[in-house]
């Protein structure tokens, strides 16, 4: 195909050209997707694809996901791109999080256009099927689906002035999770190069014993006696609801989501992921889990005794101990905030930096950064909370709800310049331009207000959950 030919029409944005909406796949329902070729001639490229079916909550109506319309019919991506020439330059893939059960790559904070004019990328943004249409049980269709969208990658993305023998997959949260897994998917092995993943909730990957568990609360929940086979008679709505009928099941962090020992993703996931030798850069906000707990009024009054019953449950006969390390680490933090200051080392900072010393050990390239800069919103209540960091990495400060998330201080342009001229230097060399990770030093770059590197930041806290 000639990369120069109006064979699709996309929307001339000065800087950038944008394509919206080009199918990459089509799937029937609890079925891997089949791969699309292209595109017919003369496709109309100025609308967004449907996004996969979920129920959103408060961060998706911020993050604009409610303009765009629902379908099982949701395998479409988005591509920007300077120009559609011969250049050949690097490719930027973006994975949306959302715990495996929302979220959208049409979502506007995740606008390709300034990183593309930026650093002179291609980027490309694209939906998988969400929560039991995607990860029910062991069925690893998501994973594929993003798989699949590579493939179209390396097929399709010369047309667009890109180099399919230099792509970055990056991701965030559920996101990053999906692009560290698949550094371990065998069909994944030619179709990219490197990895970004960003706030990755890497415990949500799980065993096929908890996969089966799951699947069996949600069965459950559809009907008495319910089996698969009932699922083909539902509409989407009634899947839906019985992803949220059971409580329990719609909080439970690993309800739908990637299973390894599977023909996807392998047994030893992170293990194969820790020994691959494509680059990899890992990070996590200082103050994750203020995104979820700052407003639960239910932790309002929490005290002392909350305290120690939080750090009993995860520490032990060693909880005293840990509330001493967390103390002296955080001594300006309430009882909510010690506590999701713990939750957030449980969830996210810890398992990046066991994937990162892993990697380190196993001699393979990894780069870790610690991303602080704090929401001045809501009081600063937010912190530098999970999903902070989002606009920064792609510069997309001026987006729709964007303010009412970070706030208005007069460093946010710095560090959006900071973040995103890292990542497109990642994608351009394989390396963000920091200190490599190893386990001497723990060269960890902070993005934020005050740019440094720092070494083993936090020793203590680290050796808490190592031991």
């Amino acid at each position: 195909m000639n990369p120069l030919s109006d064979d699709i029409r996309g929307i001339d944005r000065g800087a950038t050209l944008e394509y919206r909406g080009i199918r990459f796949a089509r799937a029937n329902r609890l079925q891997p997707p089949v791969d699309i070729d292209g595109w017919d001639p003369g496709f109309d490229a100025t609308n967004s694809g449907a996004q996969a079916p979920q129920v959103g909550g408060a961060l998706e109506n911020m993050l604009g996901a409610d303009d765009v319309e629902m379908s099982e019919d949701c395998l479409f991506l988005n591509v920007v791109t300077p120009a559609r020439d011969d250049r050949r330059r690097p490719v930027l893939v973006f994975v949306h999080g959302g715990a495996f059960v929302t979220g959208s790559g049409s979502t506007p904070w995740y606008d390709g256009a300034p990183l593309a004019a930026r650093g002179d990328v291609v980027v490309i943004t694209l939906n998988y099927r969400l929560g039991a249409l995607g990860f029910l049980g062991d069925r690893n269709l998501g994973t594929l689906d993003q798989i699949s969208a590579l493939r179209w990658v390396q097929r399709n993305v010369e047309s667009f002035g890109g180099d399919p023998g230099r792509v970055t997959i990056f991701g965030e949260s559920a996101g990053g999770a999906a692009v560290i897994s698949l550094l371990g998917a065998p069909a994944a092995a030619d179709l990219f190069h490197a990895v970004w993943a960003m706030s990755p909730s890497i415990p949500q990957l799980r065993t096929p014993d908890k996969a089966a568990r799951m699947e069996r609360r949600f069965l459950d929940a559809v009907g008495p006696d319910a089996t698969i086979a009932d699922l083909e008679e539902l509409s989407v709505d009634q899947i839906l609801a019985a992803q949220n009928a059971d409580a329990d099941l719609a909080r439970n962090f690993q309800n739908f989501t990637p299973t390894e020992d599977t023909d996807e993703l392998p047994a030893g996931l992170l293990e194969n992921a820790a020994r691959d030798p494509r680059p990899v850069v890992i990070g996590t906000n200082r103050d994750e889990m203020l995104l979820f707990t700052a407003f639960d009024g239910s932790r309002k009054d929490w005290g002392e005794a909350d305290v120690e019953r939080a750090f009993r449950r995860r520490f032990d006969d060693r909880s005293t101990m840990a509330i001493e390390r967390y103390r002296d680490a955080r001594p300006e933090s309430d009882a909510n905030q010690l506590i999701s200051a713990m939750q957030t080392d449980e969830l996210f900072r810890s398992p990046a930096q066991r994937f990162a010393t892993a990697r380190a050990e196993a001699g393979q390239p990894a780069f870790m950064y610690l991303f602080d800069q704090t929401s001045s919103a809501f009081g600063g209540a937010l912190g530098s909370c999970h999903g902070l960091d989002l606009p920064f990495a792609f510069d997309t400060l001026t987006a729709r709800g964007v303010e009412t998330f970070t706030g208005s201080d007069s460093s946010l342009a710095t560090v959006a310049d900071q973040f995103a001229t890292a990542l497109v230097t990642f994608a351009h060399d394989h390396d963000p331009g920091w200190v490599r990770y190893d386990t001497t030093r723990r060269a960890t770059q902070r993005i934020g207000p005050v740019p440094d590197v720092v070494d083993d930041p936090e020793p203590a806290l680290r050796e808490l959950w190592e031991s």
